[in-house]
């Protein structure tokens, strides 16, 4: 059975979703299986949830999950085949962590039956949510933007070179959103000067990428933010110091910017 209240939805009546797939920290149950529950929440989307808390202020529609991506990964293709053709990334539910560490003892990996039972369990309500929120806003606003919020380690070797741009914006190469919400999301981002791009390691998963349909009137967009940006991220990781605490004062430049970028967004939905 889903839990109840899965996933968790805010409703706003603006014309503005915000997805939050990968904040979730339960590992439903399955701790024993995981070489550590630490290990398997490891690579969550921390904090991001009160980074965007200003959005219900905006009106915003908010929907995330309080399923860790150990368990599954909502922002991955669900049949399994990566987004990301030729490039190391993490499945559907992984097995390793964005380091390549198993986070599963050996032999309690799930097996493809188990896969679909938690694709159907929590994969298929998450993406249903979604198109309901957009139905419900589409059918008083001629546009929707869903933006897809999400956060990362600035410098993971594994998964790309060098330290990540603050702001990695992802689009699909455009498919997924008009040019002009684009520029929206991205103007105040580099004028911020803290470095960003557009379609970079991170084009945008899943949610981008199957729910923005513009010439329908939905357009979604990825926000990838390296994690120093609002948390005081460490040099190196560990069980004591990580994840950090989340401080008001030190996000609020940051914050500042993504505000600017959802008014944006907004003023192009209304457009």
């Amino acid at each position: 059975m889903t839990m109840p209240g899965f996933p968790s939805i805010e409703r706003g009546t603006a014309p503005l979703i915000l997805s939050f797939a990968h904040t979730g920290t339960d590992l439903v149950g399955l701790d024993g299986r995981f070489v550590s529950p630490w290990l398997a929440r490891r690579d969550a989307d921390w904090h991001v949830r009160e980074l965007y808390g200003f959005a219900r202020d905006l009106g915003a529609t908010l929907v995330g999950s309080p399923v860790s991506r150990s368990v599954i990964d909502l922002n991955r293709d669900p049949s399994g085949a990566s987004l990301y053709p030729g490039q190391t990334t993490t499945g559907l539910c992984p097995t390793e962590t964005f380091d390549g560490e198993a986070i599963y003892r050996p032999g309690a990996e799930p097996g493809a039956g188990e896969i679909a039972e938690r694709r159907t369990r929590w994969f298929a309500p998450y993406h249903a949510a979604l198109a309901e929120e957009i139905a419900r806003l589409g059918a008083v606003h001629p546009r929707v933007v869903v933006y897809d919020c999400h956060s990362i380690r600035s410098v993971i070797p594994r998964l790309f070179e060098a330290r990540l741009p603050q702001f990695n914006i992802g689009t699909n190469v455009g498919a997924a959103c008009d040019p002009a919400l684009t520029a929206a999301i991205v103007g105040p981002c580099a004028a911020s000067g803290l470095g960003h791009v557009v379609d970079g390691r991170f084009k945008g998963g899943w949610i981008t990428r199957s729910h923005g349909r513009p010439a329908d009137g939905v357009h979604a967009i990825q926000m990838e933010l390296a994690i120093r940006g609002y948390l005081a991220e460490p040099e190196r990781i560990d069980e004591t110091n990580w994840p950090p605490d989340f401080d008001e004062g030190y996000a609020a430049p940051l914050v500042s910017v993504l505000k600017t970028a959802l008014e944006g967004a907004l003023a192009f939905a209304r457009g």
